[in-house]
Order: structure tokens, then C-alpha cells, then sequence
């Protein structure tokens, strides 16, 4: 196969929607064990010796861990992974010390157990010749360089597992699946096709919402919202995509695209000297994120490659997210809070079984939504359901931060009400990062309540009902 294009160092935005059409027509991802690539990662093992094995998938944002031998790993970030070495070659990927690749040295493989590695990677391509994922063999000390009966080892496991994807493939065209997957010509916007375009391109971009102490209107949090840059529509709010995007599946990748960026912008606001350390940012979980079960390995990953310390990252979650299968949700909150990540209920009130979830699952932060804020000087029973979770997190000893204040007098209420921090157009409306940066300059970060300077740059430019 021809060497794939590419631009501006990237691979070419067609080659790689090409791939993922493949990938996708291979039906190999969230899918259970399989014997066969069990048996793969094993005789891989054996035959080199190896302390892991790997071997993934990847899609749009992330290796897909369809099957490992020793470390147990479930899936990684894609950007600046072994996979898209392999892609860049076209080919295998030997490192004989990790000590000698500058890069890799930085970044630090995302293995828990391995100190000093060595690995060599071969590709598993598709019927077509595309790369879909790598068979990845470490070793917990450099190596002398491979030997030539070696890589063709490797490179046979390798193809014995593309030789199984092909088969997927064949019986899912047979069966009509492939069909079913193509999207159809319904003519409603966004597409997959300009959904998955728009990611590929960067037209995303995050926003931030300060979160705020009461008191004193300082800056303690930021909330990272998505916001569509498009060409030719402008700035697009999330209402107008996100649901299209759950509906395509394409919610994954353009999640991870999120909270992957999120950190990264919290490591160019330390590399600023912003005045000292850098709130906690706190990105959103859709729902299909949230009950994978490699979400912590992905986020573990994620935050060793960018250097950001766990404490500085938020996860929020709705309570609806949870309803489904409150088992597995109850294992990836565990394992997310072992990281040391903080866990915030988004909305809290607004589901079906609050107070059962809240005794069930290990939030920190609940977020009391906006509904009960804006009622709040309506009568006496809005305000009482606000007073009564300010209550039940106190005694659990949890956060609460209040949506929605875009008033003077709902911030007062709610200081009144025991409630420490909240967020709101009183302060702020979502801004983009360089916005934040000036904010996270001002003396002692305090923001002035937005109706106190007119025109003030950072009100923002959407309507509240974003």
C-alpha cells in the first residue's frame, strides 16, 4: 500500500475518513473478548518474551483495546500513540530504548507496571490495505535490535488478526449490517459526514464558564462547554449538534476531542505563570462515554501524557447517564475516583432517583440545575428544594455549586442558603481560553458581577439558552 498523504503533518482528512469507513464496516469495536485475538496476544507473548501485549483498534480518538496479555489495559488516547506511529510509516515500529526516542522519553508510555521499555508494533490492516489497528509487543528492558525471522513473526500475528477482521467484515456485508451503518440521505444538519468532517478540520473549540465563590466572586472552577466553529454558520451552540452527534455515534471522538483539549489548555494556562494554580476545569460526560469501562484507562493515559495532576480535572456526569446501569456506573465512578479526578452530578434534582444515587455513588460536587435556581424567587417550595440539597450535601460532605444565577438577588439567596459557589451570566457567560487567561490575571481573580461593567469583553455573545 501506498505511503498515506499528508498535511501539514496530519494524515489527510479523506485518507482518514476512508479508514474509519473501513473500520467501521469491520463492526470490531464495543464488542466483547474474543478467543481467537486472545490467542494472538498470547503467542506473541510467549514468543518474545514479553511482559504486555497489546493489540487495538483505533477510531477517530482513541486505541480501542481489543485484547491484552499481562498489563491489563482497555483502551488509550490516540494522539501521539504507537498506532499513529505505525500509520505515519505505514508500516512497523521498532524502539529498541525508550531512553533513546526524546519523544516517547517525555511523554512516558501509558503503562503502569513498566519502567524502562522496549516494543515493536506491526500494523493490522483491512482487505482494502488501511491500517485499522496494531499488534504491540513490550518488553520491560531495551532490547538488542529485532532480528528479520522476528518482524516476520510479529508481522504474522499481526495479519492473522487482520485476516479475522476481514472476516467480520464478510459476514457483517452478508448479513446486511454494513447497510444499516451507511447513514441515510434524510438531508437533516449536521451529518456524520460534516460532523466527523468538522472534527478532522478542528473546527471545535471549547469555551469556559467560571465557576465562582459567592462570597467573593473569585474564581475557583471552569466548566469546558463545546462550541462548533463552522465556516460558514459562525459560532454553533452545542444544542444545535450534540444531539445529532449522539445520534451517530460520533459523540465518542468528539467527547474525547474535548476533554483531551481541556487538558492541554490547563497545561498552557500553568505554562502562563496565570498568578499561581490553575482552577479546576471540569468537562462534560455524554452518557455513551460515561459507561465505557475503559473510560479510566483512557483518562489515566490522558492525564500522563499532558502532565496534568488528577486534582485539576473534573468529570461531570447527569443524573440520566446513570439510570441505565447504575452497576457499571457505580464501577467506572470507582475507578475514575481512584485516579483522583473530583466527580460532579450535573443537574442533580432532575432525575428519577437523586437521593438513592447520591447514597449509592462517590460524587464530590453536586450542580444544582438551573430550573431550581431561576425559581428560586418564585415562591417558598422552589426555595426549599434548593435549601434541601444545600443541606443533603453538607451533611454527606459534598460541594455544591449552583447553575444559572442571573441575578443579584438569586446570589444572595443562595449565600443565604449555605450555598459557597455557583455559576452564571451574573459573572460570566462561556468565553474562549485567551478570555480566561486575562480573568485568571485579575487581582485576586475576582470577577465583578457582569451587570456592575456594561459591555465588559467576556458577557459573551450567545443567548441564555445555551
Amino acid at each position: 500500500m501506498a505511503r498515506i498523504e499528508r498535511e501539514n503533518g496530519r494524515v489527510e482528512w479523506r485518507q482518514e475518513k476512508a479508514r474509519q469507513a473501513a473500520l467501521d464496516a469491520s463492526g470490531i469495536l464495543d464488542t466483547g473478548p474474543e478467543p481467537i485475538f486472545d490467542a494472538i496476544t498470547r503467542l506473541a507473548a510467549d514468543y518474545f518474551k514479553a511482559d504486555t501485549v497489546l493489540l487495538g483498534f483505533a477510531d477517530a480518538s482513541r486505541v480501542w483495546i481489543k485484547s491484552y496479555w499481562g498489563e491489563p489495559v482497555q483502551e488509550l488516547p490516540r494522539k501521539g500513540s504507537i498506532f499513529e506511529r505505525v500509520l505515519a510509516e505505514d508500516g512497523p515500529v521498532v524502539v529498541t530504548n525508550i531512553n533513546d526516542d526524546a519523544e516517547l522519553r517525555v511523554r512516558r508510555l501509558p503503562l503502569r507496571r513498566l519502567d524502562a521499555l522496549s516494543f515493536a508494533s506491526a500494523p493490522v490492516r483491512g482487505g482494502d490495505g488501511r491500517i485499522l489497528g496494531n499488534l504491540t509487543v513490550f518488553c520491560s528492558q531495551p532490547r538488542r535490535p529485532m532480528a528479520t525471522t522476528e518482524m516476520h513473526m510479529l508481522e504474522s500475528l499481526a495479519e492473522i488478526a487482520a485476516g479475522q477482521v476481514e472476516l467480520r467484515r464478510m459476514r457483517a456485508a452478508g448479513s446486511g449490517a454494513q447497510e444499516r451503518a451507511q447513514e441515510p440521505e434524510t438531508g437533516d444538519w449536521p451529518s456524520r459526514a460534516e460532523l466527523r468532517q468538522a472534527l478532522e478540520r478542528k473546527q471545535f473549540v471549547l469555551y469556559y464558564q467560571p465557576e465562582i465563590e459567592l462570597a467573593t466572586r473569585r474564581i475557583v472552577g471552569l466548566e469546558a462547554l463545546i462550541r462548533w466553529q463552522h465556516p460558514e454558520r459562525g459560532l454553533i451552540a452545542p444544542l444545535e449538534f450534540i444531539p445529532a452527534a449522539e445520534e451517530t455515534g460520533l459523540i465518542l471522538p468528539i467527547g474525547d476531542w474535548g476533554l483531551s483539549e481541556a487538558c492541554h489548555q490547563i497545561m498552557q494556562w500553568h505554562a502562563e505563570e496565570a498568578g499561581g494554580m490553575v482552577p479546576r476545569v471540569c468537562v462534560n460526560l455524554s452518557a455513551r462515554q460515561f459507561t465505557r469501562q475503559g473510560l479510566a484507562d483512557h483518562v489515566e493515559a490522558l492525564l500522563r501524557q499532558t502532565g496534568v495532576a488528577s486534582a485539576q480535572l473534573g468529570l461531570e456526569m447527569t443524573e440520566s447517564s446513570l439510570v441505565p446501569d447504575p452497576g457499571t456506573a457505580l464501577e467506572v465512578l470507582v475507578s475514575l475516583r481512584r485516579l483522583g479526578v473530583s466527580l460532579l452530578m450535573d443537574d442533580f434534582g432532575t432525575g428519577y432517583s437523586s437521593l438513592n444515587h447520591l447514597h449509592a455513588l462517590p460524587f464530590d460536587v453536586l450542580k444544582i440545575d438551573r430550573s431550581f435556581v431561576t425559581r428560586m424567587t418564585e415562591g417558598e417550595q422552589p426555595l426549599q428544594i434548593v435549601r434541601t440539597i444545600v443541606e443533603l450535601a453538607r451533611a454527606m460532605g459534598m460541594e455544591v455549586v449552583a447553575e444559572g444565577i442571573e441575578t443579584s438577588e438569586q446570589g444572595a439567596m443562595l449565600r443565604q442558603l449555605g450555598c459557597r459557589y455557583g455559576q452564571g451570566f451574573l459573572y460570566s457567560r462561556p468565553v474562549p481560553a485567551e478570555t480566561v487567561s486575562a480573568m485568571l490575571r485579575l487581582p485576586g481573580r475576582v470577577l465583578p458581577e457582569a451587570a456592575d461593567v456594561p459591555g465588559w469583553e467576556w458577557r459573551g455573545a450567545f443567548s441564555k439558552t445555551e
